[in-house]
């Protein structure tokens, strides 16, 4: 990143591990970064806490300071490391709050905000319903993921030009010309052309397009976002990668789950500060399931606060902690992080265990076993609002609404789909009625082997 106010001569240190005595601020020191670790990397130690909104890497001394969207994120982040440290490159990092409350980047008119995150491989970009809109493909999966996380929402000048950024249905790029509405970084000998481009298209694998994302500009009209051109540079001033094919995608022991290669981490999730009063193994199932389909539920024995939630892969599982980490559920707020374990054993026969250990494996409720599934297509964050569907031609409007209220539900507002009577919205008193909610009747019985399908909306009424 360019010029920062941040110089590490004013922060102060303490021994390895320890915290800081500095107060809480977004801003964290981040120390003892081996040699060779990115950007990239840096960041996704604080992706599963919350948005990162900037960092600056400080190389020639092993330090990096990294930025996040609100103090409650790095808060989590610097207690969930002060138990357990990070590695970077297998090598343990140290972290702690800076004396800095926010990182002020000189913002440059054609700063490469895209770059940072991975090599870009193309860019194609054009107008489409009265909006400024881009196609961007990065070399690898995990870069893609990364850039989506950390600049949703951000602004490429201070105060405009925000970014709406989600994952393209297109799984690769092929750019025909090297111009200003077009490039293909790994190709120094394509003509100017015209600007034309061509998409090459495969829908089969859902999780074959994380590599290709697609930033929507939302800036006024005569600015051109920079989506990824270093200064002065062209193709010609670009390394070009070696061998790289369009992203490969493997399933993983479980029939019908996809696996995106480069994700980091296990599949296991550790989630603390449960209400053991309300909290079982199915509550979680349920919820967790929206993000992925989850295996097994493990409810600590003596520590009912505490559960482990082993997720089909480690992509589903990073998705949940992004999505579900700082949710309030039954009173608590959920704290969601990556747990050592890389498995959740199932009880030995006779051991005690009074039906805390479950496993889903082949439960029929997992939304994501079909890869095909529009489910990947409809992974929002918990919302007050809750999508129905699956509705039988009988229920009626008032027959949904006192079926929400038996359950303890404020029901704010209610709409059936005018195209489709099987599909409604329901929008309810707060975001932790709509969780519980959806715990509580997602696959409710109607009768006749109809059962209601309950999911967050990313609509509201």
């Amino acid at each position: 990143m360019s010029n920062s106010t941040p110089a590490t001569g004013n922060e102060k240190t303490k021994s390895q591990g320890r915290r800081s005595l500095c107060s809480p601020s977004r801003v964290i020191h981040i120390r003892q970064i081996p040699d060779g670790v990115t950007e990239a990397e840096v960041i996704s130690l604080g992706v599963p806490f919350g948005k990162v909104t900037n960092v600056l890497m400080l190389r020639g001394k092993g330090q990096a300071f990294l930025e996040m969207a609100s103090i409650d994120a790095a808060v989590s982040m610097v207690n969930c490391y002060a138990l357990a440290t990070p590695l970077l490159h297998n090598q343990p990092v140290y972290m702690q709050y800076s004396h800095y409350k926010e990182l002020r980047i000189d913002n440059q008119p054609n700063q490469a905000i895209f770059s940072k995150f991975g090599f870009v491989l193309k860019i194609v970009m054009f107008h489409k319903n009265n909006q400024f809109q881009a196609l961007l493909q990065y070399a690898d999966a995990m870069n893609a993921y990364y850039a989506k996380m950390a600049l949703d929402g951000h602004c490429i000048y201070t105060g405009c030009c925000t970014l709406r950024i989600d994952f393209s249905k297109f799984t690769k790029l092929t750019v025909k010309y090297n111009n200003d509405k077009s490039r293909d970084f790994t190709r120094t000998d394509l003509p100017f052309g015209d600007g034309h481009r061509t998409v090459e298209t495969s829908l089969s694998t859902p999780f074959a397009t994380q590599n290709t994302i697609f930033p929507s500009y939302t800036g006024p009209p005569g600015f051109a976002p920079a989506l990824g051109f270093p200064q002065g540079a062209g193709p010609s001033a670009l390394p070009v990668p070696g061998a790289l094919g369009p992203l490969t995608v493997t399933t993983s022991a479980a029939p019908g789950h996809m696996t995106v290669p480069g994700i980091p981490g296990n599949s296991v999730l550790l989630v603390s500060n449960l209400n053991p009063e309300a909290i079982t193994p199915y509550g979680l199932f349920i919820l967790f399931g929206v993000y992925g389909d989850v295996h097994r539920v493990k409810i600590m024995f003596k520590k009912r606060g505490i559960a482990l939630v082993q997720m089909a892969d480690a992509t589903q599982a990073q998705l949940a902690i992004n999505y579900l980490n700082g949710q309030k559920l039954y009173g608590r707020v959920m704290h969601t992080t990556l747990s050592k374990y890389q498995t959740i054993q199932l009880p030995r026969e006779g051991q005690e265990d009074t039906g805390l250990t479950k496993d889903y494996s082949n439960s029929p409720l997992h939304r994501f076993k079909n890869p095909c599934s529009k489910n990947f297509q409809n992974i929002f964050p918990p919302s007050a609002t809750l999508h129905l569907s699956n509705i039988p031609p009988s229920v009626t409007v008032d027959d949904l609404k006192n079926l929400f209220t038996s359950k303890g539900s404020t029901v704010k507002g209610f709409k059936f789909f005018q195209k489709d009577c099987k599909m409604a919205l329901i929008q309810l008193g707060s975001v932790e009625e709509a969780v519980h909610a959806l715990i509580e009747l997602h696959n409710h019985d109607f009768g006749e082997n109809q059962h209601l399908r309950v999911s967050f909306s990313k609509s509201s009424i």
